[in-house]
């Protein structure tokens, strides 16, 4: 992959991770301010369950933040967008889509499928 796609890729890495930490940064805001008791149990009740959520999403967030520190890391030494599983160069049709990918289309579906078949 020529610089030019190599700093383009960086660049969008590096503003979704900047999105993250937005996001992470306003829902310990709102923890924080969440924190005063809620006079009404149903009040507090639907306050918990919107914690919840937000919290279960963060998690999903930090580990789409792991694997956005670790493109950026394969950016640094030169293995960005090849195929962990084949070896092969990703399309940069599906690094457009996931720039965090690292794996080509067919070996991810070959892995979804594998998953499928352990999840019946």
């Amino acid at each position: 992959m020529d610089k030019e796609k190599l700093q383009y890729f960086k660049e969008l890495l590096l503003k979704r991770r900047e999105e993250i930490l937005k996001d992470v940064l306003e829902t310990l805001k709102n923890l924080e301010e969440g924190a005063e008791n809620l006079p009404d149990a149903i009040d507090q009740a639907a306050r918990e369950t919107d914690l919840a959520l937000g919290l279960r999403l963060r998690d999903r967030e930090q580990k789409l933040l792991k694997k956005i520190d670790k493109a950026l890391k394969k950016i640094e030494e030169g293995t960005y967008g090849i195929c962990e599983a084949c070896g092969i160069e990703i399309d940069e049709k599906r690094l457009m889509a996931r720039p965090e990918a690292t794996l080509c289309i067919d070996c991810k579906r070959a892995q979804e499928r594998m998953e499928k078949i352990k999840g019946e």
